[in-house]
C-alpha cells in the first residue's frame, strides 16, 4: 500500500474493533482493527484481532430509529405466535443447572398438518433479536404456503430475549456465565426444540428443512452435518464455514470489499485508499482532531483517529455486504447499487475538493441517505461485551488480513498472539482456533462433505465479501453451490420484490426445485399420500 511506511510503528496494542453484522439477517458483519492512537495522533493498522462480526448488532439497534420503524412495519406482513421453550443451560452434562426460556416464533397458518406430513421450515437464529431476522427472511415466509409448511424461527441463546440467568447483565457477567454461549449449545437448542415440538404435535414423521443466512447459514449447514436425523436438508446462504485457520486466504474479505468499489470506479478506489494517510496527516496538525470533528460533523469531539477510521471502514464493509440492486433498509436506508452511489458522490465533487471531504460525501450515502441525521455518533458498544465478541474470543476465530496491493484498506496481518492477549484482557479466556474445524470440519471440505454429507445448498453472491470463505463449488449431486456474480449478502433469503433481477428470480427457483426434490424423495420413502401442493410445491413454481 502506498502509505504503509507512514503508519506509526510505536504501538503494538489494539484498542477497539469496528463492528459489523454476516447475517443475517445476518451475519452479520466484519471487525476491522486499527491500533491505539499514539501521542503524535498517528496509528498503524496491524492485525485483525477478532472474528468478523456479521449483522446481529443491528437487530438490537434503537427501535425508535427510522430504519427500525420500517423493520417492524415489515414484520406485520408475517403472522406468527411468539412462544417460549424451557431449555437446558448445558446440553452436554448432567449437572443440575438453571434452565432458561428460549423464544421462538411459529406460524402454523399454512401447515398441512401432521396427518399429511406437512413439512416444517426452521430458520437457525443468528446473533441477534430473532424478530429482526424473521423480518428480513421473506423467502421462507413466501414459499411456506406452497409447501403447506409450518414456519419456526428459534432465537439463538444469549441474544434477543433468550437470556440465561434471567437477564443480559447476569448472562454477560463474566466468563463463567458466558461459557454456555457456543455454536454447539445453540445447535442442541434447535434440535431439542424441534424434536419436542414435533412430539407434542404428533408430527414426528414431518420432515424439517433448515434455512439460515450468514452465521445462521453456518449453523444450518453444521446442523445438517451434526444432526442429520433432525432435518432432510439445509439452505445455507452466505455461510463462510471455511473462514477458519488457514483454509482460505485471510485477505479475501477485504479484497472483495475493495474490488466492489474498484469495479465501480478506479478513482473512487484510489481516493479511499489515499484517505487513510490523509486522515493521519490532518490529525497530526495543530487542532487536527477538531478539524476532523467539524469536517465529519461528529456529535462529540474526536478523541483519536482510530475511532473515525473504524467508522469509515464499517461503512465500506457494510456497503459491500448490502450492495443490493434495489433500495433496501436492511442495515440503513440505502439506494439500489449503494456502492455505485458512494463512488458517484466521491468522484462528483468539484475540483479542489480534498480527499477527506470527498470521503465524507461518499459515506453519507451509508450513514445519512435520508438526510435526517444532524451529527454522527461513532460509539458502538463501548463496553465491548456483546455476545459475538465472546464467541469470537472462544471458538469463532476467523483470521482476516488486508493486503498492501489489492486492498483499499491499511495493510495488516492477523496476529494470533495479540488477539489472544486481547481476549484474555477482556474476558479472561483463551481462544481455541482449531475447535470449529475439529467439531464441524473444514479441512479438505470437498472430500469430507461428499463422504459424510447430503442435501445442502450453499448460496453465495460474489459481491459479498463473505463469499471468500464460503463453499462455492458443487460437492456432489446433493450438495450444491449456487453462485451469482452480482449477488450480495444472502440476498436470496430476502423477500421477493418487483425489482428483482432475472438472475435472482432464477436462483430462488433453483432453490425451490431442490427443496421440492428433498421432500419428494422423503415422501416416496415414507410411502405417503399427500396434498398435491405439499408434495410438489406447485404454487412455488409460479413465484
Amino acid at each position: 500500500m502506498s502509505g504503509e511506511r507512514s503508519w506509526s510503528e510505536n504501538n503494538e496494542r489494539v484498542k477497539k474493533m469496528a463492528k459489523h453484522a454476516i447475517a443475517v439477517a445476518s451475519f452479520s458483519i466484519v471487525l476491522f482493527i486499527l491500533a491505539r492512537q499514539s501521542s503524535s495522533h498517528s496509528f498503524k493498522s496491524i492485525f485483525s484481532r477478532r472474528a468478523p462480526k456479521f449483522l446481529g448488532r443491528f437487530s438490537t439497534s434503537n427501535p425508535h430509529h427510522h430504519y427500525n420503524d420500517q423493520r417492524w412495519k415489515r414484520l406485520i406482513r408475517y403472522q406468527y405466535e411468539t412462544r417460549y421453550f424451557e431449555q437446558r443451560l448445558d446440553h452436554f452434562s448432567f449437572s443440575e443447572l438453571p434452565t432458561f426460556n428460549q423464544r421462538y416464533l411459529i406460524s402454523s397458518e399454512h401447515w398441512a398438518g401432521a396427518d399429511r406430513l406437512g413439512p416444517i421450515f426452521l430458520y437457525c437464529g443468528n446473533e441477534g433479536d430473532i424478530e429482526w431476522f424473521a423480518a428480513n427472511t421473506g423467502f421462507v415466509w413466501e414459499i411456506a404456503p406452497s409447501f403447506g409448511a409450518m414456519v419456526v424461527f428459534p432465537e439463538h441463546r444469549y441474544y434477543g430475549e433468550s437470556m440465561p440467568f434471567g437477564s443480559r447483565e447476569e448472562a454477560y457477567k463474566n466468563a463463567a456465565t458466558l461459557s454456555y454461549l457456543t455454536a454447539e449449545q445453540a445447535l442442541a437448542d434447535f434440535s431439542v426444540l424441534i424434536t419436542s415440538l414435533k412430539r407434542n404435535l404428533s408430527a414426528e414423521a414431518c420432515p424439517v428443512v433448515l434455512f439460515g443466512g450468514s452465521y445462521g447459514g453456518m449453523l444450518a449447514a453444521w446442523m445438517r452435518l451434526k444432526y442429520p436425523h433432525i432435518s432432510i436438508g439445509a439452505l445455507a446462504a452466505s455461510a463462510p464455514i471455511l473462514q477458519f485457520e488457514d483454509i482460505v486466504p485471510p485477505e479475501s474479505f477485504y479484497n472483495i470489499v475493495s474490488n466492489d468499489f474498484k469495479r465501480e470506479s478506479t478513482s473512487c478506489f484510489n481516493t479511499i485508499k489515499a484517505s487513510w494517510n490523509a486522515l493521519i496527516s490532518l490529525s497530526q496538525k495543530e487542532n487536527g482532531l477538531s478539524q476532523l470533528t467539524r469536517m465529519f460533523r461528529l456529535c462529540r469531539e474526536l478523541k483519536n483517529t482510530e475511532e473515525l477510521a473504524n467508522w469509515l471502514e464499517s461503512a465500506y464493509s457494510n456497503l459491500a455486504m448490502v450492495n443490493y440492486p434495489y433500495p433496501s433498509d436492511f442495515l440503513m436506508p440505502l439506494p439500489g447499487h449503494p456502492i455505485r452511489e458512494v463512488c458517484r458522490k466521491i468522484d462528483g465533487c468539484p475540483d479542489g475538493t480534498s480527499i477527506l471531504e470527498r470521503v465524507f460525501e461518499g459515506v453519507g450515502v451509508y450513514y445519512n441517505h435520508t438526510g435526517e441525521v444532524d451529527c454522527f455518533k461513532l460509539d458502538d458498544d463501548p463496553h465491548g461485551m456483546d455476545g459475538w465478541n465472546w464467541q469470537a474470543c472462544t471458538e469463532m476465530v476467523m483470521p482476516l488480513s488486508s493486503s498492501p496491493d489489492s486492498s483499499m484498506f491499511p495493510a495488516y496481518d492477523f496476529n494470533f498472539s495479540a488477539f489472544q492477549e486481547e481476549c484474555w484482557t477482556n474476558f479472561k479466556v483463551n481462544p481455541r482456533p482449531r475447535w470449529i474445524t475439529t467439531e464441524f470440519g473444514g479441512k479438505d471440505i470437498m472430500t469430507n462433505l461428499k463422504t459424510f454429507g447430503s442435501n445442502i445448498i450453499f448460496s453465495n453472491g460474489f459481491l459479498d465479501p463473505w463469499s471468500g470463505g464460503s463453499v462455492t463449488q458443487n460437492v456432489s449431486d446433493s450438495i450444491v453451490a449456487l453462485n451469482t456474480q452480482e449477488g450480495a449478502h444472502h440476498i436470496d433469503l430476502r423477500a421477493a420484490t418487483a425489482q428483482d433481477p432475472n438472475w435472482l428470480v432464477e436462483q430462488r427457483a433453483t432453490e425451490i426445485k431442490l427443496i421440492k426434490k428433498w421432500l419428494s424423495t422423503y415422501y416416496r420413502a415414507k410411502g405417503a399420500t399427500l396434498l398435491p401442493n405439499v408434495e410438489t410445491g406447485n404454487m412455488a413454481n409460479s413465484m
